[in-house]
């Protein structure tokens, strides 16, 4: 997966301006082909316009209220139909003979039934009347709809091509034939009447039926027919004035004119224009998304993977809003927006998150029909969401995460709603039914951080846990190689990583690096001062071979990260830690040998690059520092204070701070951390003033 965000990082910058374009054309596409109606207004609100009039003549569009009022009128009057199956009793009374024969038959030469062999003419005829009786009146199976109606409701029962209305007290259930059946069989003046009883009642089955389709058919018609509106405002009226309460009726007049307004011009004007007028606001939103990338967020901006990345969630998420917006049983208030935080800060950073999260918001406003209350919820979401400081290596955090985020929309919402209805019976608790599934997806943005990583070659906190991990195999063997390095890296780590908690840069990152910045270390472990134990090998080698093994430990480094796979990121703290700086002992006596010699500084210098981030930068003087206090004997707490001083300085002086973001203040902060960090490690206590007073004493 790696080998993908290579390669789409080899292709060349405009491949990047192809990605930024098509995302906003791609959107452009997503939004609505109708206008826009000019004026914000709510329920319960002052209209803060001018006064309105109406530029044509329009109706009022009924309440949702009023329709349903109209559909249960129009439910109670209404009255389904069955069909009435006229062949079904020719075929019963043929099902009666054969079964009567065959039973009459498996009777035999028996005893049993001596009338009814007798006589089976007057048997076979009371069967018939029977069934004649509960079939003319007809053996009805209720749609589960209609099983509590009463029995004057009324259906319509359709025989043929004719359909007459009844009510439910004219016919039969199946249990009220067979009731009847064992009721009637014992005054039937038969001698034997329990020869027909279980062919009878196997017999009785249902020959009115509801039809779905035809009652479907009719009601609809019906409810097609109900009008939609009540009352008309004609052209030049005035629907509202200035600081006018927006009361149930004048909202609904304000609804009615927006809707017809969208729909008439729309279909009057050039819907080129309506396009192009969308195309030029995702244009600037997305312009402005790209002029913080280039300013604010440079990595991003060159980085072909990291904008094809950072485009593709505005692209998903105004799919998902268009999507929901063309399904009526859904709201755009389900969609779990909070995940795009959550990603992009696990990769970059909070600041781009939250930017990104924005962008995101507003364009998927433009086609939300939800107003401006779904934007203030979602960006509201996403700023808790960098609050909380969510993390999706600790669960515990995480889901207090989930639960802050359910409580701010949820209370939002509340808000909103209590503004806009006044009262809290009004609300639109279906809502929160929304919002919990909008949570609950967020869940997944656990398991979409390891696939993202692995698909875009990024490096998430997950990653760095796992890599500083000391069975790791770089780790361990260096453990076994090189155990002077491996506390020496140790120690760097700590320093490091208090200095970046100190300023708010990325402490795991740095602790990891610093684990694994000397592993190249490993290949000639002896020439490095802490492994060594006895005679130095450098006594035997020339200082230009020298400065080559020691240079060596960076790129041998950077090929060992390779092989192991290590991230990019990591990597880049190996070849930075030492910047272009020069092996300066073996510099200068190399220079003072050879004095008629024109020297090649190049042969003494680190290849760099210099560091450019500020996790860079602090792992860069952690690691000088550590290795220069360790060769102080004794030192004082003045000693270590004018060592980091001269060290940091030399760093300033030589540029190697040039390209890192660091600032100056920062850099003071690290400065402090370190001088408290070294003065513990090296156990130097504070001199107090009686101590002072002493040694002055004592001197004198």
């Amino acid at each position: 997966m790696k080998g993908i965000k290579a390669a789409i990082d080899r292709l060349p910058s405009i491949f990047r301006f192809f990605v930024v374009l098509g995302v906003v054309i791609f959107i452009s596409f997503l939004f609505p082909n109708n206008l826009k109606f000019k004026y914000q207004f709510e329920k319960g609100r002052t209209w803060q316009y001018e006064d309105l009039e109406a530029p044509f003549d329009f109706a009022i569009q009924k309440t949702q209220e009023e329709i349903q009022a109209d559909l249960s009128t129009l439910d109670q009057d209404f009255a389904p139909y069955y069909d009435l199956d006229t062949s079904l009793l020719g075929k019963k009374k043929n099902a009666f003979k054969t079964s009567f024969d065959n039973q009459l038959m498996a009777v035999g030469v028996d005893t049993q039934f001596p009338d009814v062999k007798k006589q089976p003419e007057k048997y076979l005829r009371y069967g018939y009347n029977f069934l004649n009786r509960i079939y003319g009146e007809g053996v009805i199976e209720l749609s589960a709809d209609h099983v509590e109606k009463g029995k004057d409701f009324v259906i319509n029962v359709l025989s043929g091509n004719k359909t007459h209305k009844q009510t439910l007290e004219n016919f039969l259930s199946v249990e009220q034939a067979k009731s009847r059946l064992s009721d009637d069989l014992p005054y039937s003046q038969l001698s034997e009447p329990d020869f027909l009883l279980p062919i009878l009642d196997e017999l009785i089955s249902p020959n009115l039926s509801y039809d779905l389709d035809l009652t479907t058919k009719f009601r609809n018609d019906l409810e097609g027919s109900i009008p939609k509106t009540r009352g008309m405002v004609r052209k030049g009226e005035i629907i509202i004035t200035n600081n006018n309460l927006i009361n149930d009726e004048k909202y609904q007049q304000l609804i009615s004119l927006r809707d017809q307004y969208e729909k008439q011009l729309t279909e009057s004007k050039p819907r080129q224009w309506i396009f192009l007028g969308y195309f030029l606001l995702t244009s600037l939103i997305i312009g402005v998304f790209m002029m913080y990338l280039r300013f604010h967020a440079i990595d991003v901006y060159k980085s072909s993977s990291k904008i094809l990345f950072i485009f593709l969630w505005l692209a998903l998420y105004s799919y998902l809003v268009y999507l929901v917006e063309n399904f009526n049983f859904l709201s755009a208030y389900i969609i779990p927006f909070c995940i795009v935080p959550i990603v992009i800060k696990t990769f970059f950073n909070a600041r781009l998150a939250l930017f990104t999260h924005i962008v995101v918001v507003l364009i998927a406003s433009f086609l939300s029909s939800l107003g401006y209350e779904f934007t203030f919820l979602q960006i509201l979401a996403g700023i808790i969401v960098l609050l909380t400081n969510v993390d999706t290596r600790e669960w515990t955090r995480f889901f207090y995460s989930m639960l802050f985020i359910f409580m701010t929309y949820g209370l939002s919402f509340l808000g909103l709603s209590l503004i806009q209805e006044g009262d809290i019976i009004s609300i639109d608790w279906n809502v929160y039914s929304l919002i919990f599934m909008n949570v609950l997806f967020t869940l997944l943005a656990i398991p979409l951080v390891p696939l993202l990583e692995r698909f875009f070659g990024f490096t998430s906190a997950i990653t760095l846990v796992e890599l500083s991990d000391m069975n790791r195999p770089l780790l361990r063997d260096l453990s076994l190689k090189a155990p002077g390095t491996l506390q020496h890296s140790l120690q760097v780590a700590n320093l490091s990583e208090a200095a970046a908690r100190e300023i708010g840069a990325n402490q795991l990152l740095v602790k990891v690096a610093a684990l694994y910045h000397d592993v190249g270390k490993m290949l000639n472990p002896e020439y490095f001062i802490e492994n060594q134990s006895g005679k130095n090998p450098h006594d035997n080698i020339s200082d230009l071979e020298s400065a080559k093994m020691i240079i060596s430990h960076v790129t041998e480094g950077e090929k060992m990260a390779k092989k192991a796979r290590l991230p990019k990121l990591l990597i880049d703290f190996i070849k930075t830690h030492h910047g272009t700086t020069r092996t300066e002992y073996f510099y200068r006596n190399f220079v003072k040998d050879h004095p008629d010699m024109e020297v090649d500084e190049t042969d003494f210098r680190y290849p760099g690059p210099r560091p450019r981030s500020k996790e860079e930068t602090i792992l860069m003087i952690a690691d000088s520092i550590e290795a220069a206090c360790k060769s102080l004997k004794n030192p004082t707490e003045k000693d270590l204070s004018d060592l980091i001083n001269k060290i940091i300085a030399g760093k300033i002086t030589q540029g190697q701070l040039e390209e890192s973001e660091m600032t100056f203040e920062e850099l003071e902060k690290c400065r402090v951390v370190f001088k408290n960090l070294m003065r513990s490690v090296h156990h130097v206590r504070i001199e107090y003033p009686d101590e002072k007073v002493k040694e002055k004493t004592e001197n004198n």
